[in-house]
């Protein structure tokens, strides 16, 4: 039988109290267990005392036998100097995803060829022509569209 020792979950909805049990690996999360050797309540304060309390010689004897502790578990005999713990580092915590990685390569490509237009010169003469054809176009659509503007502002007034 693989023993570990673990946090055993209690109180109301989202109001969580949990008690530290040794007990069969097997067992349910807040079934039977063998021990208490401690309770953890996370809605005190960091610095309370009551935080964490747990019976260091009991601690020690089933860490002893090979009880397994999980992971919170094992922050909290740490804490208490019962069973040391390695440090973890994820490097990849902050790492973005593909996805990410792939739009902001993107990005990147599109910033520098802007830049790179925004450098080179531009031809004047290609310009100058295409500018004096907008405003010429410019002033075709308003003629065009203004009729069919009035048309729709009158249709509502003979309606009411």
């Amino acid at each position: 039988m693989s023993v570990s020792i673990r946090l055993a979950r209690g109180g109301a909805k989202k109001r969580p109290y949990y008690r530290i049990v040794v007990a069969n690996s097997r067992a349910t999360r807040d079934g039977k267990f063998i021990e208490k050797i401690g309770s953890y309540n996370p809605l005190l304060a960091k610095d309370d005392a009551n935080r964490v309390i747990i019976d260091v010689e009991r601690a020690k004897h089933w860490v002893s036998v090979g009880a397994q502790p999980t992971d919170r578990v094992a922050r909290f005999l740490d804490a208490v100097g019962v069973k040391e713990r390695a440090a973890r580092s994820n490097l990849k915590k902050g790492e973005p995803g593909e996805k990410a990685k792939e739009r902001a390569e993107e990005r990147a490509t599109k910033l520098a060829e802007a830049e790179e237009a925004a450098k080179a010169p531009a031809p004047v003469e290609e310009e100058a022509p295409a500018a004096e054809a907008a405003p010429a176009e410019e002033a075709a659509v308003p003629a065009e569209a203004a009729p069919a503007e009035e048309a729709a502002a009158e249709a509502p007034a003979e309606e009411a």
